[in-house]
């Protein structure tokens, strides 16, 4: 397992981000890991899944959004934030153009993620992996931001806890039910963060991915 940094120009107006490429040996795929909206790419979290997925012979590309990369605040807009991911994926896609690639998000970045490919969808794109889909804000259970969902081409693995604040899971379940390329995994007593109680979720979590892709290349 080897892990390189690098830039990614996302336009001239937008500039550069950081990417950190996890390689192993001989993957079976490759999966773009896009940060949640209070934490960037080198967040514990993304860390961890990045180095669990080498275990499994499966190469990441994380990559910070331009405000983090700028250390502001605020998440980027929809178009920045999708084109940044657009730019990702095409750069990951030239980093490993034989092994299949798949994309994923945290939170935010799974729903920048699935805006993009809702609108174009790359040949080269095999399905999405959502660490915990943001269907609606804290307290207010809703479904719009799930409305794109149903012009997604390919498939997708939704990874949800069931405690999580910003997916009312009975929600999630409606709108998931009219995906017919949607799986949805439940993990019992996880909130947004996949923390439950004394559980560790993240091997969960990587299996869960793991055995997905695998699924998908078959």
């Amino acid at each position: 397992m080897a892990s390189k940094s690098s830039k990614v120009e996302i336009s001239k107006s937008i500039g550069k981000i950081s990417t950190k490429v996890v390689e192993v040996k001989k993957p079976k795929a490759v999966l773009t890991l896009a940060h949640g909206a209070g934490a960037g790419m080198e967040h514990p979290f993304m860390e961890a899944l990045a180095n669990g997925l080498a275990n499994e012979s499966i190469a990441t590309v994380r990559f910070n959004f331009p405000y983090m990369e700028n250390k502001k605040g605020r998440p980027d807009p929809g178009p920045i934030a999708e084109k940044t991911v657009e730019m990702v994926i095409e750069n990951a896609h030239q980093l490993f153009p034989k092994v299949p690639l798949f994309t994923s998000g945290k939170s935010f970045g799974g729903r920048m993620t699935t805006q993009l490919l809702s609108r174009i969808s790359p040949d080269y794109v095999n399905g999405i992996v959502l660490y915990g889909f943001p269907l609606h804000p804290p307290g207010a259970p809703a479904t719009v931001r799930g409305e794109h969902l149903s012009t997604v081409k390919v498939p997708m693995l939704f990874l949800q806890g069931t405690r999580d604040a910003l997916a009312d899971l009975k929600l999630m379940e409606k709108v998931i039910r009219k995906l017919p390329k949607a799986t949805l995994t439940r993990f019992e007593g996880a909130d947004h963060s996949f923390r439950a109680s004394k559980r560790q979720l993240m091997d969960e979590l990587v299996q869960a991915t793991s055995s997905w892709i695998d699924d998908q290349i078959k």
